[in-house]
């Protein structure tokens, strides 16, 4: 029986739900789009990935049952080692290139100094990248902030900026997009979007 702490469950458990929790904020940048009011319209996590991308279909490929694994087994360790390759090689969208956008997600620090932050990562859902296995590479956005920011590890935060459509690799994964950031607010339920 698969141990529901295993890696694997834990990972296609997350991509399932990380799907759910993007299309709530996907109808809220769509209305924030139709408004056109803000400088910085608000970016929504499945807007970063492609029309049509599967990311489990390479497993599908390989007959891997995510409910059928058994944590250590040899399966395991293929099945993760080919859900890392499709994540780290996840395609991104070029027209995103050079829009203006502000995204909310949690924050995983690259590099602080005196508790201020000046880059990290935005992540779609709490626990991303701290946990194994780190997101897709187009669900990943490397932060660099214009002026360092009092935040710390899985903040909820919204940043507003330039995207760049570029894969760098860190110590916690692969990031599709770098996010040139001029603004980050500390989000607070109910009140920010």
């Amino acid at each position: 029986m698969i141990d529901p702490r295993s890696p694997a469950r834990r990972a296609w458990l997350r991509q399932a739900g990380l799907l759910l929790a993007g299309a709530a904020t996907f109808g809220l940048a769509r209305a924030q789009e139709a408004k056109g009011a803000q400088a910085f319209p608000i970016l929504a996590w499945p807007e970063l990935v492609p029309p049509g991308w599967d990311p489990a279909a390479a497993l599908r490929e390989v007959k891997v049952d995510p409910l059928k694994l058994l944590e250590g087994s040899a399966d395991e360790g293929e099945a993760m080692r080919k859900m890392r390759e499709v994540w780290d090689n996840a395609p991104t969208r070029r027209e995103l290139q050079g829009r203006r956008v502000r995204i909310p997600g949690y924050v995983v620090p690259l590099e602080a100094k005196e508790g201020a932050i000046r880059e990290f990562l935005l992540v779609p859902y709490f626990g991303a990248c701290i946990h194994s296995p780190p997101p897709p590479a187009n669900q990943m956005v490397l932060v660099r902030m214009a002026k360092p920011a009092t935040v710390r590890t899985m903040d909820p935060v919204w940043v507003s900026g330039t995207l760049r459509v570029e894969r760098l690799g860190t110590e916690w994964g692969l990031s599709g997009y770098v996010l040139e950031g001029q603004a980050l607010v500390k989000h607070e339920p109910g009140r920010n979007r």
